[in-house]
């Protein structure tokens, strides 16, 4: 039996109207706004991103002194981004801490 939460409309400070189920207080809209055009933290989901962000990883350099399993402790951060980070270290000539 699964259950379906309601999505609710919600309002954000920017004035952006969005639904969402869960109690997640992120602005889809802004989010999007937020997102880089280029560079590494540009293919990765949002919470992805958010989790190095919020943990003071903004360039590949300061990524490298971290192990893969330290920045999957991070909440937002999961596997599937693993491929991704390895491979802008990678042709960055850098890789993750051992």
């Amino acid at each position: 039996m699964t259950t379906c939460k309601k999505k609710t409309a919600r309002t954000c400070s920017k004035g952006h109207t969005y639904y969402k189920s869960s109690d997640c207080p992120t602005c889809p809209i802004c989010e999007l706004e937020r997102k880089p055009d280029t560079g590494f933290l540009s293919e990765l989901s949002a919470p992805a991103r958010r989790a190095l962000e919020n943990n003071g990883v903004i360039s590949l350099q300061q990524l490298s002194k971290f192990s893969e399993k330290d920045i999957l402790q991070w909440h937002g951060m999961g596997p599937a981004s693993l491929p991704k980070l390895r491979e802008a270290l990678k042709t960055n000539g850098l890789s993750f801490k051992r």
